[in-house]
């Protein structure tokens, strides 16, 4: 084994060693921290781990295999590793009052399809009631081409035509005709907040699980920006990299009544060994998130956002569903001739990171939609606030309004240099 300089007691991380021993992926490390530096990251589903975070994952957990729970493993050697994942639990279910917390996850995908273990079986007539992709759901909740598509049967809701917004007594019919196993609730491209006093009803009055799909707006539950699903739902998926600002990975919370059946719907149904590197950066995230400050940072979140939905209104865009109450904006580009394929395209040259996105009942294809999806949990974590979403508004509109002005394109590149330099990601 090659020798190594310990950087503190128990971190043996290298960058050195990286560069000579692979300096092509320390280049590619390095280019990427570059582009964070220079870039606006105005993607919803985005946000800066902590440095604490990113040096658990880099930690000597990675080398531990730990298949099991804490205090029951099916290897001998896990001493620490219980500690942290020990943590990670009771972190998360101190944080969002939760009767059980299960951290072992890679990812929400993998979250999810510990819950279809749980509760259905597949090509069954086991039904689930859930947001279609195309009005703001996930690939997970569904959608054909993902495997809870093609194994499980779905019956989907839409947002209203005229307000873009969740029609609860459409829903209440759809369920009352269809007798779902299960409830989802939960989005990636719906700005408002979701009733989910509502949706307990629904699924109490069928008999249904609720489940709620709370990755993109789980940290603001946990600073109380936005309302918590967790009194309401029977289980609670998650990820930890958006607006928590972890890890990228997953966690389940449940009631206790389900508690064994998501355990053993994660391991050994879904996953093998878990990844303990990142559980313990989880539990940093975590303890991160109890602290004073991210109440500030949540708040500012939102708030940054409602800045961001009116400047762009001011600008021009059609703001779907009227605005927002969350992290991110769903923004239809029509009114300003351009699509959100070329937008996107547009803005990443200006310096400014963000993502196509389809309308609820957009006519365009979803690979050249009508519309864009941004948000600020990013931004707000560097602390950029209201001043600073009606600057990067101009940006966009002047930008987006002149797709082909190169005079124009240089002056917003320059505008983008000048925002992120008083707002660096990472400083040195």
């Amino acid at each position: 084994m090659p020798e190594h300089r310990e950087t503190s007691d128990g971190f043996v991380a290298d960058w050195d060693a990286l560069l000579a021993t692979d300096p092509e992926v320390a280049e590619a490390i390095s280019g990427e921290l570059r582009r964070e530096r220079s870039t606006l990251r105005l993607i919803a589903s985005e946000n800066y781990a902590s440095p604490a975070v990113l040096a658990a994952q880099a930690s000597t957990m990675n080398n531990k295999y730990a298949e099991g729970y804490p205090g029951h493993r099916y290897y001998g050697g896990c001493r620490f590793v219980d500690v942290t994942e020990q943590l990670a639990i009771d972190r998360a279910k101190e944080l969002f009052g939760a009767d059980h917390a299960n951290v072992q996850p890679h990812a929400g995908a993998q979250a999810n399809m510990a819950v279809f273990g749980a509760f259905l079986e597949p090509r069954s007539q086991d039904k689930v009631l859930g947001l279609v992709l195309a009005h703001g759901g996930h690939l997970t909740h569904g959608s054909p081409v993902n495997v809870s598509g093609k194994w499980f049967t779905f019956i989907g809701y839409e947002v209203d035509r005229e307000t873009e917004q969740l029609d609860y007594d459409r829903i209440r019919g759809l369920a009352l005709e269809h007798r779902p196993k299960v409830v989802l609730a939960g989005f990636t491209a719906y700005p408002r907040v979701i009733d989910w006093v509502a949706f307990r009803s629904i699924a109490d009055e069928v008999g249904a699980i609720l489940w709620v799909d709370a990755s993109h707006f789980i940290g603001l539950c946990a600073g109380g920006a936005y309302p918590s699903p967790v009194p309401f739902a029977d289980v609670v998926t998650f990820t930890t990299h958006k607006t928590l600002r972890g890890p990228r990975g997953a966690i389940i919370l449940a009631r206790e009544e389900h508690a064994k059946a998501i355990d053993k719907a994660v391991f050994p149904m879904m996953q093998g060994g878990p990844l303990e590197h990142v559980i313990a950066a989880k539990a940093v995230c975590l303890k991160e998130a109890m602290a004073p400050s991210f109440t500030e940072y949540a708040a500012r979140v939102v708030r940054a956002s409602r800045a961001l939905a009116q400047g762009l209104a001011d600008e021009g865009v059609r703001i779907v569903s009227g605005g927002t109450d969350s992290h991110l904006v769903l923004c239809d580009l029509r009114p300003l001739g351009i699509g959100g394929k070329q937008a996107e395209i547009v803005c990443d040259e200006i310096g400014i990171a963000i993502n196509k996105n389809g309308i609820p009942f957009d006519p365009q294809p979803p690979l050249d939609p009508s519309g864009i999806r941004v948000g600020t949990p990013a931004p707000a974590t560097l602390g950029m606030d209201e001043p600073e979403m009606k600057e990067v508004s101009s940006i966009i509109g002047d930008a987006l309004r002149n797709p082909r002005d190169e005079r124009v394109a240089a002056a917003s590149r320059a505008r983008v240099a000048e925002l992120v330099a008083r707002f660096p990601a990472y400083p040195r």
